[in-house]
């Protein structure tokens, strides 16, 4: 180990800002989404990008190469967004966004931005985001939506987070094949959609304050269901599915 026995100038960066070099060909206009190409380079936010945050001025490299002019980005604060169905009750919500200027609840194959801290208006909100300490609540697996009002879950949908966006009842296979770790959010407005998980007849589904009893559903009750309710089942246990993660009022079928 050494101490420093002279005066020490450094180099630093003061505040939420951050400097990236901007693809080549390309324009990011203010108040951009900003995304990271895989390559290092700042460009308007495709879907799945890492998030690099909002754009303070247009940079317009349409005629440079990569790297040749750097976009001046805002990294964390809160931002006033169009987020698609945003109501009152969506304070504390998760944001995705879908390219530069789109954001919404679900997280299919978009880029987790934020929170919701504050209602505007109706589809407007305010969003806190910081690009280097906020984590997405849903993981970096594999998302899918499901709009439909059944689905059957069968092998390929291991490890994924599934988002019901109406009334739904998910066909549980039988556990006896461990590994089975599944998310299902309900993604509808409060009090809209309903999910409802349905084992097999000799399967259980146990967890916290739940008896666990064969073929009895576990239900996102309708009238007490909210956006972002969400439940994490495992397979692999002799009796049934296990519950391991869980938010939101859930009941078993009477």
């Amino acid at each position: 180990m050494t101490t420093l026995a002279k005066d020490t100038p450094r180099t630093y960066e003061i505040g939420e800002r951050n400097n990236i070099g901007v693809i080549a060909s390309d324009v990011i206009y203010e108040g951009s989404a900003v995304g990271d190409n895989g390559s290092g380079y700042a460009r308007p936010l495709v879907a799945g990008d890492p998030f690099l945050g909002f754009a303070k001025v247009k940079t317009d490299n349409s005629a440079g190469a990569a790297g040749d002019l750097n976009v001046e980005l805002h990294t964390e604060g809160r931002v006033s967004l169009a987020v698609s169905g945003a109501v009152i009750t969506d304070v504390g919500q998760p944001v995705y966004a879908n390219d530069d200027n789109a954001f919404s609840f679900i997280g299919t194959g978009g880029t987790f931005i934020g929170y919701i801290t504050r209602f505007v208006s109706a589809g407007v909100a305010i969003v806190a985001f910081n690009t280097e300490n906020s984590v997405d609540p849903f993981g970096l697996g594999v998302k899918e939506t499901l709009a439909g009002a059944t689905l059957t879950i069968d092998a390929q949908d291991v490890s994924k987070t599934i988002f019901c966006e109406v009334t739904t009842v998910i066909t549980l296979p039988v556990t006896a094949t461990a590994g089975q770790n599944i998310t299902f959010v309900n993604a509808s407005a409060d009090g809209v959609g309903e999910i409802s998980l349905d084992p097999a007849a000799a399967d259980k589904i146990m967890g916290p304050n739940l008896a666990g009893v064969d073929n009895k559903d576990l239900i996102n009750t309708l009238a007490t269901a909210k956006r972002g309710d969400y439940v994490t089942v495992s397979s692999g246990h002799a009796d049934g599915w296990q519950v391991t993660a869980i938010n939101g009022v859930w009941a078993a079928e009477a």
